[in-house]
């Protein structure tokens, strides 16, 4: 075999390995990725059925509650226009209120419950996730053309 024909052949199997180990990185990302949606985005059923994802929106006033065993919650995020329940077992973050923003962490459940696995609040008063500010102001620009 000529010394060019192995160059080649070694730069094949370099090419051949690079892109086996792109494929696996890629498919643990996918694995691990967890995109944000809005209450809205639920509602239309355009969240991933069985995998994780997050939840973003304000919570709606009135919908909180916690059950006797001190640490299982039940409230409500609202975009405005849609609303989804949602459980959680564990403790809250200090900045957690209603009529705030806050993020879960978790997945829709059989009834449509989205069960979370982890809550963030805003950090400050005028925080609020792009996508959930963009799915508030979509609201209420569709409340106004109705009007």
């Amino acid at each position: 075999m000529k010394a060019r024909h192995k160059r080649f052949l070694l730069i094949g199997i370099c090419m051949a390995l690079l892109a086996g180990a792109t494929a696996l990185v890629l498919f643990a990302f996918n694995d691990n990725l967890m995109l944000f949606h809005t209450p809205s985005e639920v509602a239309a059923g355009k969240v991933p059925q069985g995998r994780a994802f997050k939840l973003g929106g304000m919570v709606l006033k009135g919908s909180f509650s916690r059950e006797a065993d001190g640490i299982t919650t039940h409230f409500t995020l609202t975009d405005t226009a849609q609303n989804v329940p949602v459980l959680f077992r564990g403790a809250l973050p200090d900045l957690f209120k209603e009529g705030k923003g806050a993020v879960a962490e978790g997945s829709l459940d059989a009834q449509g419950v989205f069960v979370a696995t982890t809550i963030l609040a805003k950090h400050d008063e005028n925080y609020m996730p792009p996508p959930a500010r963009d799915a508030i102001d979509k609201a209420h620009a569709t409340e106004r053309t109705l009007k």
